[in-house]
């Protein structure tokens, strides 16, 4: 008899010994704890499933690096716009800044198409000058006083001139008032002491010998006249259109006018330049006259 047919006869209605009873349930549970265990394996699946990561880890390792992303453009910064009133103040704060220089004598020379002149003033008025009436030799003229445009002026007179732009220009203003000069029409109409405001205005930054404070009083004068237009660059620095059509060439680099197509003459006339883009000026101290 096995252990289930054993166990069937215990469980038949039949009476079974006791003893036989016993017997096999003591077989049965030496059966159950003695006999062959299963080993549970690892899962496949696991196995695997390590192994394929094991390996993705070693190829990604040895991949080359992704591509960085592309870098964004990077929006430009415009140049920045400057205007024809920053240009005269930039031409005042560099005049403000140059040596006031120091010289025997003021020397002004303009050149157009017609040709060049050349002047010198010495401190005490003589004047000389220079030019195709004189033959290309320098002449003396005798004294002669600074122009400031209707008004002459003297080398002390430059040296004290306000430095605040509006009290420079209220001084002018005054000094046309009282001046006494006139027209071929007679006297200065309100058009008139304007336009000689502002050739006053132009002499003080080309012509004259006015101190740096002074020069650049005038070229913020200028900056804040009603009526300046800015012309933009062109050669020899920026250009400017003065009411009466008149232009300027400033260069803000050296606080200096490069051209102009108005001065006041040394008697104090208006010269006019017909060439559009007017005459060369340059002026400066020097300590001698040429031979």
């Amino acid at each position: 008899m096995n252990d289930l047919q054993t166990l069937r006869a215990a469980l038949s209605p039949h009476e079974v010994p006791q003893d036989v009873v016993d017997r096999s349930r003591h077989r049965l549970q030496n059966h159950m704890l003695t006999g062959p265990r299963r080993r549970v394996r690892p899962l496949a699946l696991g196995a695997g499933f390590v192994a394929a990561a094991a390996a993705a880890a070693v190829v990604v390792a040895t991949l080359p690096g992704a591509p960085a992303p592309a870098p964004q453009p990077q929006p430009q910064a415009e140049a920045p716009v400057v205007t024809g009133t920053q240009v005269l103040l930039a031409a005042a704060t560099v005049a403000e800044r140059s040596p006031a220089g120091t010289g025997k004598y003021w020397h002004v020379k303009t050149a157009d198409t017609k040709g060049g002149y050349e002047h010198w003033f010495s401190a005490d008025g003589h004047l000389w000058f220079r030019g195709a009436k004189s033959g290309g030799r320098v002449m003396p003229l005798g004294v002669h006083p600074l122009q400031l445009a209707a008004t002459d002026v003297t080398f002390e007179q430059l040296r004290t001139l306000p430095t605040d732009p509006a009290a420079l220009r209220d001084w002018l203003v005054n000094a046309i008032a009282h001046s006494g000069a006139r027209t071929s029409a007679g006297p200065f109409t309100a058009a008139d002491r304007e336009r000689e405001l502002l050739l006053s205005l132009v002499s003080l930054v080309s012509t004259l010998p006015a101190p740096p404070p002074v020069r650049a009083a005038a070229f913020r004068s200028i900056a804040a006249y009603p009526g300046v237009q800015d012309l933009g660059p062109v050669p020899g620095g920026r250009g400017f259109r003065l009411p009466g059509d008149y232009r300027l060439v400033v260069d803000p680099a050296t606080g200096r006018i490069n051209r102009t197509s108005m001065y006041v003459s040394t008697d104090g006339g208006i010269y006019v330049v017909a060439d559009p883009q007017g005459a060369q000026v340059s002026s400066g101290w020097t300590d001698s006259l040429p031979e």
